[in-house]
């Protein structure tokens, strides 16, 4: 089992910046794609951003494209988002998720079913 465990959220107005943390722990983690979504409020979970791990190769949602950059640092087994000139519409919860599955490149895997362990989840509030 892989624990996955954000942090970094909370309240910020809108333009102002956040970064987000994903730690992996448990069993070897041995993910090779890992991404972050979305939920707002009444709304489906959103595909934000993936990268994989092994040659950090990265995809950003057209929403927060230019916004928002997605990082790595294997060697802490941690995944970044950092969030600029933040929008009220970006209030969501920004959930972690791991691949264990075997990834293949040229392929960006942007849906939810294509992940296989979640985090707990951690609020992002933009206030207008």
């Amino acid at each position: 089992q892989v624990q996955l465990v954000e942090s970094g959220g909370g309240l910020v107005q809108a333009g102002g910046s956040l970064r987000l943390s994903c730690a992996a722990s448990g069993r070897t983690f041995s993910s090779d794609t890992m991404a972050w979504f979305r939920q707002a409020p009444g709304k489906e979970r959103e595909f934000v951003a993936t990268i994989r791990l092994i040659d950090g190769s990265t995809y950003h949602a057209d929403s927060v494209k230019g916004r928002f950059t997605i990082a790595r640092d294997n060697a802490k087994n941690t995944m970044l988002l950092q969030m600029n000139n933040l929008k009220p519409e970006d209030t969501a919860v920004y959930y972690c998720a791991a691949r264990s599955r075997r990834s293949y490149g040229g392929i960006v895997y942007s849906g939810s079913w294509d992940y296989d362990d979640w985090g707990q989840g951690t609020q992002v509030t933009v206030s207008s």
